[in-house]
């Protein structure tokens, strides 16, 4: 449980916000913590459906679940749109939905692999992002993009597709930010560090998790809910409102830019 669960911030309650990736680790987190502050949540899954399902479950008067795969051409614009539809507008996107569905290297790339990864972590952020945009230029809302420590560094071993769409991300994030801003929508990131998530548990092997743990100052891992307090910060106008095109930096102190 967040500590931000036993805090109230104010201006998040009542608000209607889309989370995509949703279901499990910072995603769920931030689900969780959003809707204790009140907030009218939608998190949109894809596989995970008994862990969305247990989600909504903990509050549900304020979590709402969506169904959909990113991947799919139209599937994001489709999430948006059915979100938009159940909350009846909305006041927040986070764009949280990603994976590296594998660390593979470069060369070693299947057929298929690159398109995949990159409408998961690229295109849906794009697609998601114009889908909400009528309903935030309504609201003066807000748009929080999930990045990775990846974008700066490349990414670990066969990570360099994964990295280089979460580079993506942080680069739309701050054009966006000056596209938008005329239309009072704030865009933000967050980039984690090496958080302990199921995304680590499937494609980060041992080896790989002690060395990037020994290139941590504060010597260990992160929590999910150890990211949720940038995102509530972003999406705060009282807290943030004079901040628009930066990514916020949760990892340890493992890249100090």
């Amino acid at each position: 449980m967040s500590s931000f669960e036993h805090m109230r911030i104010g201006d998040l309650d009542g608000t209607k916000v889309l989370v995509t990736g949703g279901s499990t680790g910072i995603g769920a987190a931030v689900v969780r913590t959003f809707a204790a502050q009140g907030a009218d949540v939608v998190a949109h899954y894809y596989e995970s459906d008994a862990q969305a399902q247990a989600l909504r479950a903990e509050s549900p008067e304020r979590i709402r679940l969506i169904r959909g795969d990113m991947r799919e051409p139209g599937g994001a614009s489709r999430v948006v749109q059915a979100a938009a539809d159940m909350l009846g507008g909305l006041d927040g996107l986070i764009n949280n939905a990603g994976g590296m569905l594998g660390r593979i290297k470069t060369t070693e790339t299947p057929e298929g692999h690159f398109d995949q990864v990159v409408n998961l972590n690229a295109r849906s952020v794009w697609d998601a992002t114009l889908a909400a945009y009528p309903f935030l230029k309504k609201t003066g809302g807000y748009i929080i993009n999930t990045s990775s420590v990846a974008a700066r560094t490349g990414g670990g071993a066969g990570a360099v597709l994964y990295a280089a769409t979460k580079s993506f991300v942080s680069s739309l994030t701050r054009g966006q930010a000056k596209e938008f801003v005329n239309d009072g929508i704030r865009v933000n990131a967050v980039a984690p560090g090496l958080i302990q998530t199921p995304f680590h548990d499937k494609y980060t092997p041992p080896d790989v998790w002690a060395s990037q743990t020994a290139s941590i100052p504060m010597g260990r891992a992160g929590s999910p809910e150890e990211c949720v307090g940038a995102f509530l910060f972003l999406a705060s106008p009282t807290l943030s409102g004079y901040i628009t095109g930066q990514v916020i930096e949760v990892n340890g102190g493992q890249l100090m830019p």
